[in-house]
């Protein structure tokens, strides 16, 4: 296994709080860093989610080490209620976008910084990054780029992806790179690279991330147990939204209809959970200087709320 250790992973664990007799959800196993220390902290159980099938094949050293204590599954995160096929964890935690190890493998076709092949896939099944940009529609790319990149030049990069692909399909991480950078022009020293938004965009297309977020909260929520904690790691602004958004909703805090709205829409849902960061934490300036990718991170922590009593 990767000595790589996850990004912001002290204050996953301290969120957690793993004990002794406790059952905790990986759903983002990678390279097992919060596994390894949620199991470290107490004597528990983790029961660790990769959609990767690398990641389970790496882990398997990581499961025989720590047996029976850990077991491995492999799937989506948003699918844990039925792949765990049980209730009334004590902990789940989510680390979004791609890992370190997908990041790194020029043959993944995450990264631009290493040419090779145009993928993306986090399940290496289904369509990839290159069918999606060789087959999808000029309006459909400009649309994925602006939405899930938040490029201001989406419509030119897309153009340009449409009148190389004419002449010689696109096949390259590298490749379109350079296409990216050439539509969207110079950019001052301090910035990212061009191509890194719309990277980012294709690769939440491909692996639907925010569909997948969307329901693995939701099924976050289900599989804990009343007071157990759910803590997420995210990397950008439309990630963090929608975690912010979940919570703020499921805490009861979103705004009160309306009293002019029909009744049936006057009445607010009761809590399921309690929101534990109103504001998300960062990571600390020395983590950041040790890992640069680490700068973007924001993790926020929520508490289920003990069930009521009927009546």
């Amino acid at each position: 296994m990767s000595a790589h250790v996850p990004v912001m992973l002290n204050e996953v664990v301290e969120a957690l709080q793993p004990r002794a007799g406790g059952r905790y959800v990986d759903g983002t196993f990678g390279a097992g860093g919060y596994t390894t220390a949620i199991l470290d902290r107490a004597d528990c159980q983790v029961f660790a989610i990769d959609r990767d099938p690398d990641a389970i094949t790496g882990g398997k050293a990581l499961a025989e080490r720590y047996a029976p204590r850990l077991r491995l599954i492999e799937g989506r995160f948003g699918d844990m209620a039925e792949l765990l096929s049980e209730e009334g964890f004590d902990g789940v935690t989510l680390d979004l976008g791609v890992s370190s190890m997908q990041f790194d493998q020029a043959e993944r076709g995450f990264s631009f910084r290493n040419s090779g092949p145009l993928d993306m896939r986090m399940e290496k099944r289904g369509p990839s990054a290159a069918d999606l940009v060789n087959e999808g529609d000029e309006k459909e790319l400009a649309d994925i780029f602006w939405r899930y990149g938040e490029e201001r030049r989406s419509r030119r990069v897309a153009k340009a992806i449409v009148e190389t692909r004419r002449a010689k399909r696109i096949e390259t991480t590298g490749e379109l790179a350079e296409i990216v950078r050439g539509a969207v022009g110079p950019v001052p020293k301090d910035e990212s690279d061009p191509a890194t938004r719309a990277f980012q965009a294709l690769r939440i297309a491909v692996n639907d991330e925010l569909g997948e977020l969307e329901r693995g909260l939701a099924a976050a929520e289900q599989v804990l147990a009343p007071g157990g904690r759910l803590a997420v790691v995210s990397f950008h602004s439309l990630e963090d939204r929608a975690v912010k958004e979940f919570v703020r909703s499921r805490a009861g805090r979103t705004p009160m209809p309306s009293r002019h709205a029909p009744p049936q829409l006057g009445a607010r849902a009761p809590a399921t959970l309690r929101d534990l960061t109103r504001r998300p934490l960062s990571p600390s300036e020395a983590e950041v200087s040790a890992n640069p990718r680490a700068r973007s991170a924001r993790l926020r922590v929520a508490e289920k709320v003990a069930e009521r009593s009927p009546g």
